[in-house]
């Protein structure tokens, strides 16, 4: 039967089949004194069962005015109304009406959703029938005729005018405009809702559910399915949120709440929904309304649900086409889970009866729909999928184990039809398949392969076996039967499809032979016609899944089909994606340093095609995290103790990642860290092939530093690894490092830029020249570049650098250089390095010596001081002063001789000038004082006695 065809009577004929055949006996309706669904009555006075409490009507003339009905010739003197009244009304106390809930295990449709619609896709033009304009509103009663037969009538008559009224057809639609087209209607729906158009929204509702009639474009029925559903959800909801409000009064439901808690005037609006929907004519649409309401019954009896699930089974079997019947058990099971999940007897009912519906397959009509629509039996099958898959899914939930064996029976006496076979492996759970996988194999065998492809039952059967373990004496069985009939697949796509899910079976129980197989076989079928590039997101999960079982990265790159299988990702993009996923499992499961050729060949290999990824419109973060990636891996590279062949890797490494800054930096602190290794290896030790590495290590940084971008990595970089060279005894090289540093001082910017907002560069050149001036304690003058040749060149390039306008930093930069001069004026150092002679050891206390310390430290203080005599005037003029000159105080106690009464009188001058204005911070001050006349009761510091008598604590006045 098609539901094309279908006339009225028909329809009604079904519906009263469904009706009769699921209705107990009949209770009176009590709801009060008035309920307009008691006196609908529109047949002769003779059949008449009641009229209305209170009326004054007369039978008689109430009914003779009303012409035959053809309802109530077709139901035996019963309109469909009076029949849904008299079902509804049942009370069934002894029921147990707690809403039950499925809980977070099931896989619920919303997730099934976006497969369906990118699936299930077409490029036909689609078509919209709707009534014309939008949707036409109900008439108004005509005044004087009787209310109750009026409000039927006219109910009846807005209905009519729904199916009967001009209509609009919108054609050539495509995919995309059709479903703009159903969002449109989906609007309208909650607008006219908003606005109280009820009325309106029922029409909707109805014309969409029209819509799923139609398998002209078949292909893309499983798509129209989710979209029209939609709709109807929405409707669902707002229908029983309106009920659900009108209880409120005169206090909210509880949630397991019964009917005996809805009030009358919640339960009268429930049931003229449901009456209106019993009044649509045509099967389909008033079956999906119906069931999209399905959980209002909940305000009505306790046993509304648990009646009305069967009487809408039934209906289904009156749909002509198998495809439009399936996906309607589809819905109403859907909506049966949501209210009942625990009414397995109607999941079973459902699916029975899909059963049965299998041979009109094979029948004239559908057969002929086919030819028309140029669609293959195969492909036809498989919109099947969607709805079976759901069916069974709801069957199967917390489904025991013995059910499966009886899916299976039943399988085999449709002769194993494979579209359920495919379905019944999908929806039990993996664990029950997988303990009969190989009996699902030989049903797999016994298949019609014309009707459903055998590779997509593998697929399917692949799916559990990757979430739980068959037998283990069957796994090797299982894989070998599985690989006949996959590598037989001759379409490329369908063979990677398959062949991707059997490769996590694979990986899970086998060694990297059988996954080198694997990998060859799949080289085999997606090299030929470049087949690979329409293959790149299958091919991917096949290396995510290798990953995830395969940590042994030996084991890995050992297998000679790996890097073959890798050269498949031509296309840049995926390729760099695929490198990254490799590192980074690298990364995260490579606990110990590796020397291994083979893992360091093949990682070099993989780096450097990310690295090689970077051009100039590679963002910065893109950068970072590649960088980040190939670090984590030269970090884990280690020759032992073989030191040239770890610095011949990072000379490698250095021309294979010249692109990515980060890298080059890591490699820098690896070289300067092989260095010290050598230093602490080779203690005691002064073999010329030990000096000559570490100058090699030297040489390497001094090549590479240049090559950097950022002036403070650099600087920085510099400044290390002149460093690394003294502590080495490297003194040429130490010398250079750090003459390199001084000269490129004067390219610093004044301003930087800092997680992409500019920032000045005081702060951060001030903090490098104070590590700069620590290490210049210990390097001793080039015998050939004069005393304290480096620090006058620092110093100068201070002086002639530009700072910002109103900056103290070149004043800060000289007070921070007279603790310098005065260490270096010491007999002994406050540290040094070892068998390294400083300049303490140099000059042995030179007064030349000392002579040139002291008046380099008077010409700095005198730049100090002329500075402090330019500020001054306004309030943040007099604090610079203040601080700098607190400062300059400071570095006279702890470094000067203040027995000497010029720099006695100086000190309490600065003193006096720092709190002169009251902006010195007053604890400091105190406790500076506490400790110079705690200084002073030392024997040898009685001085300070009388300079601690000197300095008074001011305020600012």
């Amino acid at each position: 039967m098609n539901p094309h065809h279908h006339s009225s009577p028909v329809c009604l004929s079904v519906y009263l089949w469904c009706n009769q055949r699921c209705r107990p006996e009949a209770a009176p309706v009590e709801f009060g004194d008035y309920h307009p669904l008691k006196p609908i009555m529109v047949t002769d006075t003779k059949t008449r069962r009641g009229t209305r409490k209170g009326s004054t009507s007369s039978s008689s003339s109430s009914s003779s005015s009303v012409p035959p009905d053809p309802l109530s010739s077709m139901l035996d003197g019963t309109d469909p109304l009076s029949m849904f009244a008299a079902a509804s009304a049942i009370l069934v106390l002894t029921t147990d009406t707690t809403l039950k809930v499925v809980g977070p295990d099931f896989e619920p449709w919303s997730a099934k959703r976006g497969e369906i619609l990118a699936r299930f896709t077409t490029t036909e033009k689609l078509s919209i029938v709707t009534n014309s304009p939008v949707f036409s509103v109900g008439k108004a009663p005509s005044p004087g005729s009787s209310a109750v037969s009026e409000k039927v009538r006219t109910r009846l008559e807005e209905l009519d005018d729904l199916e009967e009224g001009s209509q609009r057809e919108l054609l050539n639609l495509s995919q995309q405009d059709y479903a703009n087209r159903i969002e449109e209607l989906n609007q309208s729906l909650k607008e006219a809702w908003a606005s109280d158009q009820k009325v309106k929204a029922l029409k909707i509702v109805i014309q969409c559910s029209k819509l799923l009639s139609d398998t002209s474009v078949i292909q893309f029925y499983p798509s129209k399915f989710v979209l029209i559903t939609d709709i109807l959800d929405t409707f669902g909801r707002l229908v029983y949120d309106r009920i659900w409000t009108m209880c409120l009064d005169p206090r909210p439901l509880p949630d397991s709440f019964t009917a005996e808690d809805v009030n009358d005037t919640a339960k009268e609006t429930c049931l003229n929904w449901f009456f209106k929907i019993a009044s649509i004519r045509e099967l389909l649409p008033r079956l999906y309304v119906e069931a999209a309401i399905l959980k209002c019954n909940r305000f009505l009896n306790r046993s509304g649900i648990q009646e009305t699930l069967p009487r809408l089974t039934a209906m289904i079997r009156g749909i002509g086409d198998p495809l439009v019947a399936a996906y309607a058990r589809a819905y109403l099971c859907r909506v049966g889970m949501e209210v009942a999940p625990h009414r397995k007897d109607s999941l079973n009912r459902n699916f029975f009866d899909l059963l049965s519906t299998f041979k009109q397959i094979s029948g004239d009509s559908v057969q002929k729909q086919l030819v028309v629509q140029r669609v293959e039996v195969p492909e036809y099958l498989t919109l099947y999928s969607p709805a079976i898959n759901w069916i069974l899914q709801c069957i199967a939930y917390r489904a025991p184990e013995p059910l499966l064996t009886e899916m299976m029976e039943r399988c085999k006496k449709l002769g194993n039809n494979a579209l359920l076979l495919n379905s019944v492996m999908r929806a039990f759970r993996p664990e029950f398949v997988a303990a009969r996988a190989t009996d699902f194999i030989g049903m797999i065998k016994d298949c019609d392969e014309a009707g459903f492809p055998k590779h997509l039952l593998f697929g399917s059967l692949g799916r559990s076996l990757a979430c739980a373990d068959p037998p283990e004496i069957e796994r090797l069985t299982i894989l070998n039967e599985a690989w006949k009939v996959i590598t037989k697949v001759r379409s490329p796509q369908d063979y990677i499809n398959c062949a991707e899910i059997w490769v996590e079976f694979t990986c899970r129980h086998f060694t990297k032979r059988e996954i080198n197989t694997v990998l060859a076989d799949i080289i085999k079928h997606m090299t030929p016609d470049r087949a690979f590039e329409d293959a790149y997101p299958q091919l991917q999960s096949v290396i995510r899944k290798i990953l995830t079982y395969v940590h042994d990265f030996s084991v890995l790159f050992s297998m000679e089909r790996f890097l073959p299988f890798l050269d498949m990702f031509q296309k840049d993009s995926v390729r760099v994606e695929v490198c990254r996923s490799i590192m980074e499992v690298f990364i995260k499961h490579q606990v110990e340093l590796t020397k291994d050729p083979v893992i360091l060949n093949a990682m070099l290999h993989i780096c450097k095609t990310m690295h090689d990824s970077v051009n100039a419109l590679t963002l910065e973060d893109e950068k970072r995290s590649l960088s980040l990636l190939i670090i984590g891996f030269i970090r884990m590279v280690s020759f032992g103790r073989d030191f040239e062949q770890q610095l011949s890797f990072c000379v490698e490494a250095r021309a294979t990642f010249c692109n990515l800054e980060p890298v080059l930096v890591q490699l820098i602190h690896t070289v300067n860290q092989l260095a010290m290794e050598t230093r602490r290896v080779m203690r005691g030790s002064h073999s010329r092939k030990t000096a000559a590495f570490v100058r090699a290590c030297a040489a390497y940084s001094y090549i590479t530093i240049p090559s950097l971008s950022s002036i403070f990595t650099r600087l920085s970089l510099y400044l290390l690894s002149g460093q690394v060279a003294l502590a080495n005894q490297c003194l040429s090289q130490a010398d250079a490092f750090l003459k390199a540093a001084v000269s490129i001082l004067p390219e610093v910017p004044r301003s930087i830029s800092v997680e992409g907002k500019l920032r000045s560069s005081e702060s951060f050149l001030l903090d490098f020249i104070n590590n700069f001036l620590a290490t210049l304690l210990v390097v001793p003058d080039h015998p050939e570049h004069g005393v304290l040749y480096l620090v006058r060149g620092l110093l100068n390039m201070v002086q002639d650098y530009t700072w910002e306008d109103n900056s103290d930093a070149k004043v800060r930069v000289y007070v921070s250089a007279l603790p310098l001069l005065a260490a270096m004026s010491q007999e002994t150092y406050i540290y040094s390095i070892s068998k390294v002679d400083s300049n303490e050891t140099l000059y042995g206390g030179d007064p030349k010596f000392l002579s040139e310390l002291n008046r380099l430290c008077e010409t700095l203080i005198g730049q100090i001081l002329d500075h402090l005599k330019t500020l001054g005037g306004d309030e943040h003029s007099t604090r610079r002063q203040g601080t700098l000159a607190f400062s300059l105080f400071g570095v006279l106690l702890a470094h000067g001789d203040l027995r000497n009464n010029k720099l006695s009188q100086l000190a309490v001058n600065l003193w006096n000038l720092s709190h002169k204005h009251g902006y010195c911070d007053t604890r400091v001050s105190v406790r500076t004082l506490e400790y110079i006349k705690h200084q002073a009761q030392q024997p040898d510091m009685t001085h300070l006695s009388d300079t601690a008598q000197r300095l008074a604590l001011q305020s600012r006045t």
